[in-house]
């Protein structure tokens, strides 16, 4: 079985910020972490987000696809699972998740994932 750990913050939870005197440290957590994972053989993937201003919502009803900017999805709805797909651009990711069946019952985020240097 696999689980794929999402994690939330608010904007103003106090968390490091690139290019702050604590962002090494809090990265390296994450790298730790990762590393330990690995060695455990527990490490399946896993990357950052960008920032919720780069996410895309799509929701199909009556067989048209709308896409809003963002993850403002209704607050009654839940994550229920995700694909990592590689796409050329933002509207072939659209297109593949305007094939998932869940978007004609709730919506389905698209967010680029954050390159590390």
């Amino acid at each position: 079985m696999q689980y794929l750990l999402l994690i939330y913050a608010a904007a103003d939870s106090g968390e490091p910020q690139p290019g702050s005197k604590e962002w090494d440290a809090y990265i390296a957590g994450y790298e730790s972490l990762s590393n330990e994972a690995a060695e455990k053989g527990a490490m399946l993937g896993g990357n950052g987000l960008q920032d919720v201003d780069t996410a895309t919502t799509v929701r199909v009803r009556g067989g048209k696809v709308e896409t809003t900017d963002g993850p403002f999805a209704e607050t009654r709805e839940v994550l229920g699972g995700y694909y990592l797909m590689e796409c050329k651009d933002l509207d072939e990711a659209i297109a593949y998740a305007a094939k998932i069946p869940g978007a004609r019952y709730g919506s389905v985020e698209i967010r680029p994932i954050m390159q590390f240097d």
